[in-house]
């Protein structure tokens, strides 16, 4: 009997790791992808404009693959006159540092004409997109979706019938080198809101699909047919289905807010992680977040329904973006009945808060440690520089990326590459965070944090009051390389007496970007437990370009075989230039 039990045992083994070897053989798929960035012609709100696009598209083509899936891109820049990178918003790159697709940090540009491979493994499903690192590129249209399903075999904690993509982003009619050198003039010159919304990059300037067709629109409506580049991206959908729509937003600036008429939208995963799945009637989605909700296609099937983005904390200038949830029991030219969802005032930031607040990890998700190791705390201020510059910076720094990225710096023990001196890590404790700065003058800096490998660090993101009176942004922040805690929000400065008593270390939800709400605080905490360098940063373009944002490294002695072709700049490719010519000879 023992033996038969023996022999179960060992057949139960062999089948588990024929199994295993054949999740493996799945998941090792590679998938190939050539890319050409190039500028081209495009009408992406009905106005023609130059765009950046991938393979003569805008927005670029959508990845999509399973987890343990490797993804090689061949990237070819065809700008003729400025560099490019892509960063792969959300995936963590474990092991391969250099394909994060960050200038200056983790890799050289790609030159006009280059050509570059990037090569990365897909850890874990979820709601993913990219976009360009250099510059302000991701302004200029260089973006698209990147979604990971589940591993073969395994199986999403919710059930659907059906899947929507929404790609958000906002667009401007001046072109990204005008908005550039405005900001870095004196004075700085503002270019103001975007012109348009768009969903899947389509939105419509001047005139409105909803147009006059409800008593309290003066829109004038959209002539248009269905094939135009601006046509809406319609949501095709069935009656009595349930339906995973995907929402990532890549806007530049704004931050949105989208309902569905008449649809209750059930949130169940934010930034590639499960979340207790709750009800709401709208979202709040801030740059650089992704979410999954579930909507279930119970409403009259005659009709269809508005599905409708306006901004968010900012004085909206823009209007909203429109497309429609058509039941195929009708038209997709059909209007709905009633005139689109209402987007919340503003500044209604408890309506913001409210949302913000629910979102919890599943329960059997991982937990964060319940100490740390380090605690960083960054405020965010508004200053100025020689006498007129406008910046942004952290902890009165205000970041300016090196000629060498320091992945390669770093690795090669290169002492002059950039600032050596560890960058402030506090602010003092009088500084008023609820009046403007008392001296606004700031400094550049590119000295980087150094973090100890595998130790936990906390972060505590401190927004105040920027140069004029009574104004306080709303600063989404995102870490490249890591997903973190999101510990607990709060009013005010942080009081580590008082506040740290009201952490969420049972189920705070896991992310990759979090939002600090106007003269308020967030706390994060992470695993400093891959090896490379990255990128921290406000991911509002304007901000990171004014330099909202620091610099991680850890661990990088045990990066290995990083690709020559990452780091031939600066230094690190005069050394390379250096050796082979001392070979050669």
């Amino acid at each position: 009997m023992a033996k038969v039990g023996r022999n179960y045992i060992m057949m139960w083994m062999l089948f588990s790791i024929l199994l295993i070897l054949g999740h493996s053989v799945e998941a090792g798929k590679v998938r190939h992808f050539k890319w050409d960035v190039e500028y081209i012609f495009w009408s992406p709100d009905c106005e023609e404009n130059v765009v950046m696009g991938i393979n003569g598209q805008f927005p670029g083509p959508t990845i999509r693959a399973t987890a343990g899936d490797t993804v090689v891109i061949e990237l070819t820049n065809k700008l003729h006159t400025e560099g490019v990178v892509i960063h792969w918003h959300g995936i963590r790159q474990l092991g391969t540092p250099w394909a994060d697709g960050t200038a200056s940090i983790s890799q050289c540009v790609i030159n006009p004409g280059e050509t570059f491979y990037y090569r990365f493994k897909l850890d874990k499903a979820g709601t993913y997109f990219y976009h360009g690192h250099y510059g302000m590129q991701r302004s200029a249209g260089l973006y698209g979706s990147l979604i990971v399903d589940v591993a073969k075999g395994e199986k999403e904690p919710f059930h659907y019938d059906g899947e929507l993509n929404l790609l958000l982003s906002d667009w401007w009619h001046e072109s990204v080198h005008h908005q550039e050198v405005g900001l870095s003039s004196n004075p700085m010159r503002w270019i103001g809101e975007p012109q348009s919304l768009l969903m899947n990059g389509r939105g419509q300037y001047n005139c409105s699909i909803a147009g006059a067709h409800y008593s309290n629109s003066s829109s004038t409506k959209c002539s248009l047919r269905g094939g135009e580049q601006c046509a809406p991206k319609i949501l095709h959908v069935l009656p009595n289905k349930i339906y995973r729509l995907r929402i990532a937003s890549t806007t530049a600036l704004a931050s949105l807010n989208l309902a569905i008429g008449n649809h209750k939208l059930v949130v169940v995963e934010a930034d590639g992680n499960y979340v207790q799945p709750f009800a709401v009637d709208d979202l709040d989605i801030y740059s650089g977040e992704s979410y999954s909700v579930l909507i279930t296609t119970n409403q009259d099937p005659s009709n269809n329904y508005w599905v409708s983005v306006g901004v968010r904390g900012r004085e909206p200038k823009t209007p909203q973006g429109l497309t429609l949830l058509n039941y195929n029991t009708n038209s997709p030219s059909k209007l709905p009945t009633s005139p689109p969802p209402v987007t919340p005032l503003w500044n209604d930031y408890a309506h913001s808060k409210s949302f913000t607040t629910k979102i919890l990890a599943l329960m059997g998700s991982p937990q964060p440690p319940k100490t740390f190791h380090r605690r960083i705390t960054l405020l965010n201020t508004q200053n100025k520089m020689n006498g007129g510059y406008t910046k942004w910076a952290i902890n009165n720094v205000s970041l300016t990326l090196p000629p060498t990225p320091y992945l390669g710096s770093i690795k090669y023990g290169l002492k002059n590459a950039f600032s050596l001196v560890n960058p402030p890590e506090n602010f003092p404790n009088d500084y008023d965070v609820m009046k403007p700065p008392v001296n606004p003058n700031t400094t550049t800096g590119n000295g980087a944090f150094t973090l100890a490998i595998n130790t936990t660090v906390d972060v505590i993101l401190q927004n105040a009051n920027a140069l004029s009176e009574n104004v306080s942004e709303i600063h989404p922040w995102h870490l490249h390389g890591h997903d973190f805690w999101v510990l607990g929000y709060g009013d005010g400065k942080f009081d580590p007496k008082r506040d740290e008593r009201k952490f969420n270390l049972k189920n705070p939800p896991l992310r990759n970007t979090a939002v600090i709400f106007p003269y308020g605080w967030t706390a994060l905490r992470f695993m400093a437990d891959n090896p490379g360098v990255w990128a921290f940063h406000c991911h509002i373009e304007p901000h990171l370009h004014m330099g909202m944002g620091v610099v991680f490294a850890e661990g990088v002695q045990h990066v290995n075989n990083i690709p020559n072709q990452a780091l031939a700049c600066g230094l690190t490719g005069k050394m390379f230039t250096t050796k082979a010519a001392n070979h050669n000879n």
